[in-house]
């Protein structure tokens, strides 16, 4: 009877501690993504990682879902690529705690073995890592939404375009100085177009015209397309001098200046901070890292060229204009375009004015 009674005791603790085993089963799933098929790495609790398997995409989704069904908790990862967000958004939309994050080398040990299986079983492990509270076993990426990637994208659309207009036009200059023909820079446009074409032989005549009708064709496509990216900031005040299209991409590009929380991660998402190798008592301290929007550096150093003119008095600019010699105007124009991230983000979630931090306003116009 004593032993009925201990089992009867410890029947109700069993199932407890099984509906909590339940509760607490998580599974992490490491993702090398590819057009075609998926890797995934999966990782049960707190146990080895199981090989790798290679499923199509459609197998893969119905397969995930199957464990989400299951009652397990479902993190997954993949890397950032050219198969853009969609897969992250299908994950969420399944209930699984997906993460988007940054490109690295994942050959830690430098055995130059790279394979996909590999790739999705070293993503599985930084995923445990990370979901038991070491966040630097990854760096997240930002996954916008879907109104902030086509702004975005229409201003990187515009990039590609400008892009293919130089390669055109670049072209042509190569193939009139192979042929002792010294063009000018707007040798495709119409009026030049028709002088140059009258003192060439028909066979080079030929060759231009194709490379002059494709320049002709890119130029109304960026003027259409900056006109768009244009509208985006259209009655808005915007810094003067800055340019209706610089602040339109630029807006894009950071996609929300509410999500950085202080000024330290506005710096570091431009790229503009310097890169630095202290030890012991040395600190030194070298050329920016570049670690960071690439777009987005470009921009703000192309602005501050045009801040010079049109806002001496912005207290970064001054510094600019007291210097001489190239190389340290390029360093303190770099330091200027960084101070002018952080400036532009404090005027964004309304810490300061833009009169406090000498910075003159004016409607952005097309």
């Amino acid at each position: 009877m004593c032993a009925n009674l201990s089992a009867m005791n410890r029947e109700p603790n069993s199932d407890r501690s099984l509906d909590q085993s339940k509760e607490e089963r998580t599974i992490k799933l490491g993702m090398d993504v590819h057009a075609i098929q998926i890797t995934i790495c999966r990782q049960e609790g707190g146990l080895l990682p199981q090989p790798a398997q290679k499923m199509p995409w459609d197998k893969a989704l119905a397969w995930i879902a199957g464990l989400v069904a299951s009652g397990a908790r479902v993190y997954s990862c993949y890397e950032a690529g050219p198969c853009g967000y969609g897969l992250h958004r299908q994950l969420l939309a399944m209930g699984v705690s997906n993460f988007v994050v940054t490109p690295q080398r994942l050959d830690q040990h430098c055995k130059r073995v790279k394979t996909d299986k590999s790739d999705a079983r070293q993503l599985a492990d930084r995923l445990d890592r990370y979901v038991r509270g070491n966040t630097a076993a990854f760096s997240v990426v930002r996954v916008p939404t879907e109104e902030q990637e086509q702004r975005r994208a229409l201003g990187r659309q515009r990039a590609m375009v400008v892009k293919d207009l130089n390669r055109c036009i670049v072209r042509g200059h190569g193939i009139l100085l192979a042929q002792g023909h010294h063009a000018p820079s707007g040798w495709w446009k119409p009026t030049n177009w028709a002088r140059l074409r009258k003192t060439l032989p028909g066979w080079l005549r030929e060759q231009l015209e194709l490379w002059q009708a494709q320049a002709l064709g890119l130029d109304k496509q960026l003027q259409a397309l900056s006109l768009k990216v244009e509208a985006l900031v259209q009655g808005k005040t915007i810094p003067k001098g800055l340019g209706t299209l610089t602040a339109a991409l630029l807006a894009g590009e950071m996609l929300d200046w509410g999500r950085f929380k202080n000024r330290r991660q506005v710096a570091s998402f431009t790229g503009l901070c310097p890169s630095e190798k202290s030890s012991g008592g040395k600190r030194i301290q070298g050329a920016i890292n570049r670690h960071g929007n690439p777009r987005l550096r470009h921009l703000l150093v192309e602005a501050i060229w045009r801040l010079e003119r049109y806002q001496p008095g912005y207290r970064p600019v001054q510094k600019l204009r007291k210097t001489t010699g190239a190389r340290s105007r390029k360093k303190l124009a770099t330091a200027a375009a960084r101070r002018l991230a952080v400036d532009l983000w404090r005027i964004e979630t309304g810490q300061c004015s833009a009169q406090q931090l000498g910075l003159k306003l004016a409607s952005a116009l097309p």
